[in-house]
């Protein structure tokens, strides 16, 4: 009993199982405080690849992973296993190391009357408190770090002088305050923003002063307040089975993460921004779900600063007044309600006036022509406010939802919105019997389009669809294409005359350039070889179909050169190369890790899904393999190459050629074999694509345990046997979740299944990823053919770095 009892009390101090601190205990660095319910844990930790100790706050349950959502000494980290968190002899929190007790790594420093009735508690929203006689005298959430918990008020606490914000971490593996902060600035209506150091890097919606409104929305609640006391934003979540919080990463980017138990894994519900704050510059906004068109548009009124940087999609410049020698003061102005918008930033010379009416308002911004704007808000009808701009009318999007924006206007453009809604309101009145004989004349023209068809495939012989020379001069027939026409002098310039240093890749062909127009942006220039048997249908190909796609997993045609026997395409400039460079080279494929080769995976998934199905055009790609897959500068997938693709009219699944063209590897068996191609002849090469992710290896690769298999025999082998988390690539080992990776083997078995009619289609496909259906077992693969593995004959031809560094059958004579 002696022993047992020396035992326990050896052990008590360094292993504290409870939610409580009192002044005669002390927290070690072997120690741990959990929550009532153990939600949440306190204790020190040390980050990825750090040595450093840092006490902090983490979700304890449920989470295979450990998720730190609070740090205390963030700036003064401890050297070794030697710190302790203890209560001191005036009642607040000490964090100490044992080599120094006089000097304290980090206090609650606060104001106490004495040691006395004073504890530490845990609670289970991950608050730290410090009670002193049943009263909270400190708590960690008036000091978030990057993260915001249900419960915490971000803002400004007036009366007793807080200012609640988040601060991103240095590094994945460093706590120390890093460059981006999310706050508040209460000057004019109050706006959350996201900084980057000082300036602006995304802003928030403004809000107007109110009574603690809360809005119940789905599982959450969230509060704005803004009173003399306090101004801040809080939310919170009534069934405690949900698992949420808000994060500033390092990189700037600001998301709501839920934990998802079905997929083990934090799933992002939303992120900012999806643009930098003036990304279309004053006097314009943004509209980021417009894929068919660029996503700024100026005002009313008002139009682009520069033509020739709006023209290359570079907005920043914004927009400038239509008429500036117009008189907007007391001249026959008004305004023009511009809806569904975010307002414009109200730290910029804006004001704030209660209980007026519309035109009140109106009236209001009339008698100053200083007035640019003015917008009415009753902010969930607890009173209403009139918002007036007297400065640039900066960061504004269009989105559902959004608030009434009315801009003021000169008279001419006044004049002008007149005449147009009385046009429409005309247009309206004929709009019944003028659609009665359009939709005769519609269907008449299909009838005709369909006969046509069957006799000449579209667009393969269909003339005037491009700029043809004539001597030296380019005759431009845009009216068959929105693309802008780069000039030759332009482009050489850009690349730097086509210098070797800048070349990017090489392909059938020709070969692809980096370059920097004089605005500043990157390009990537594929210039056709004058030499090359293949390329001038795919180049026609390319520019007729992806100048008409927008999606943000699609590589961005921005223009076309065709100049004597020049003939070069302009695309965005992605900095990470091709997927194959990362998941094929022994060093640059430990950079991909499980989390964002998932996200590959699945932007891979939707934007085929784009093609096949949300397009106004149903594409077949025909040539997807990983060199085709490009990563931006945050390793997003953006499909390219669209020379040798194929458009689908209505209703058409598949179609029939001759002429195979494709990748081998890649191109599905019904393809190969009878020249028949459908969307599931994507779907076969996706499911290729899949399983090269998660190996690391190419379908053409032998192994050793199975001599004559390819990758897609070998996982079809290792998932008979019940082997095949076998196949995943040795540096996703300690990253992957093994469950979202069997599911993932799955779908790529189903994928390249050999009966075209057993593959999913991708709008299956992409529900399968989401864990969102069942899963079938697969059926026995196409190309599982055995095969001498030392033939020389099979061996690959070299391959560049690049995404542009396969080589592609433009022709096979089918037997």
């Amino acid at each position: 009993m002696f022993l047992k009892i020396l035992l326990l009390s050896l052990l008590i101090p360094f292993c504290i199982a409870i939610d409580t601190v009192t002044a005669n205990e002390s927290l070690p660095d072997s120690g741990i405080l959990l929550s009532k319910e153990s939600n949440f844990a306190l204790g020190f930790f040390s980050p990825i690849s750090s040595r450093y100790r840092y006490l902090g706050i983490w979700y304890n349950k449920l989470l295979p992973e450990q998720t730190v959502v609070w740090v205390a000494n963030r700036e003064n980290p401890i050297n070794d296993s030697s710190g302790a968190l203890s209560m001191s002899s005036d009642g607040n929190l000490v964090l100490h190391a044992s080599t120094d007790q006089n000097f304290p790594i980090w206090s609650t420093n606060v104001s106490l009357k004495g040691r006395n009735a004073c504890k530490a508690q845990l609670l289970d929203s991950g608050n730290l408190v410090l009670v002193q006689n049943e009263r909270i005298v400190w708590q960690s959430f008036d000091y978030p770090t990057d993260t915001m918990l249900p419960g915490i008020r971000l803002g400004l606490d007036l009366k007793n002088g807080f200012n609640r914000f988040l601060t991103s971490w240095r590094s994945a593996d460093d706590p120390g305050i890093g460059d981006f902060s999310f706050k508040l600035n209460p000057t004019g209506s109050p706006q959350f923003f996201l900084y980057k150091g000082l300036i602006p890097y995304w802003r928030g919606n403004p809000w107007t002063p109110s009574v603690s409104p809360t809005i119940p929305q789905y599982l959450f609640r969230y509060t704005f307040t803004n009173t003399e006391d306090e101004i801040y934003y809080s939310f919170a979540v009534d069934d405690k089975s949900v698992i949420t919080r808000t994060v500033v990463d390092n990189s700037g980017l600001l998301q709501s993460l839920n934990w998802d138990n079905g997929s083990r894994r934090w799933k992002q519900s939303w992120w900012a921004p999806k643009y930098p704050y003036g990304h279309c510059g004053p006097y314009s906004i943004c509209n980021f779900n417009n894929v068919d068109a660029y996503e700024c548009t100026c005002l009313p009124g008002y139009k682009p600063k520069s033509l020739m940087n709006w023209y290359f999609r570079h907005g920043s410049a914004g927009c400038v007044r239509k008429q500036q020698q117009t008189s907007m003061c007391r001249n026959r102005e008004g305004f023009i309600k511009v809806a569904g918008v975010k307002l414009p930033d109200t730290s910029i010379a804006s004001s704030m006036n209660k209980s007026m009416s519309s035109f009140g308002c109106e009236q209001l911004c009339l008698r100053n022509c200083s007035c640019k704007a003015f917008a009415i808000s009753d902010f969930e009808m607890k009173g209403v406010y009139c918002l007036t701009w007297y400065g640039e009318l900066m960061d504004m999007t269009e989105y559902r939802g959004g608030s009434d924006l009315y801009v003021r206007v000169d008279k001419i453009e006044l004049a002008e919105y007149a005449k147009k809604r009385s046009f429409l309101k005309k247009k309206r009145v004929l709009a019944i019997p003028v659609l009665s004989a359009a939709f005769t004349i519609f269907i008449i023209a299909i009838f005709a389009f369909l006969w046509l068809r069957k006799k000449k495939k579209m667009g393969e012989k269909r003339k005037g669809l491009f700029p043809t020379m004539v001597g030296n001069e380019l005759l431009e027939n845009r009216e068959y294409t929105d693309l802008p026409f780069f000039n030759l002098r332009t482009v050489s310039t850009a690349t730097n005359n086509f210098s070797p240093a800048n070349r990017l890749g090489r392909g059938g062909f020709g070969t692809v350039y980096k370059g920097q127009l004089h605005n500043g942006q990157e390009i990537a220039v594929k210039r056709l070889s004058q030499s090359s048997v293949q390329g001038i249908e795919e180049f026609k190909n390319e520019v007729t179909l992806i100048a008409k796609l927008q999606h943000r997993n699609l590589v961005k045609l921005l223009g076309c050169c065709i100049q004597g026997e020049e003939q070069m395409l302009i695309y965005e400039y992605l900095p990470n190369k091709s997927l194959d460079y990362f998941i094929f080279d022994q060093k640059e494929r430990s950079v991909l890790c499980w989390s964002k080769r998932f996200d590959i995976i699945v932007g891979i998934a939707r934007g085929i899904l784009y093609l096949h199905h949300d397009s106004r055009l149903r594409i077949i790609h025909r040539d997807l393999k990983t060199s085709n897959v490009l990563l931006d500068a945050d390793m997003n997938p953006k499909i390219s190459d669209f020379g040798i693709a194929r458009i689908f009219i209505g209703d058409e699944a598949q179609d029939q050629t001759k002429r195979i063209v494709g990748t081998y590897g890649y191109m599905a068996p019904e393809y190969v074999v009878f020249g028949k191609f459908s969307t599931k002849s994507d779907v076969f090469s996706f499911g290729v694509i899949l399983l090269e992710i998660l190996c690391g290896k190419k379908n053409s690769s032998c192994y050793m345990e199975d001599l004559s298999l390819n990758l897609i025999g070998h996982v079809w082998e290792l998932w008979r046997r019940e082997r095949a988390l076998d196949i995943v690539d040795s540096c996703l080992k300690e990253s992957s979740l093994p469950l979202e990776v069997m599911r993932c083997i799955q779908i790529g078995l189903l994928c390249v299944q050999e009966d075209a009619r057993d593959r999913p289609t991708m709008p299956n496909v992409v529900l399968m990823l989401n864990g969102e259906t069942f899963l079938p077992s697969p059926k026995q693969p196409a190309f599982i053919f055995k095969r001498n593995c030392s033939d020389p004959n099979l061996s690959e031809p070299g391959v560049l770095n690049g995404s542009l560094n396969d080589v592609t059958i433009t022709e096979i004579d089918a037997r």
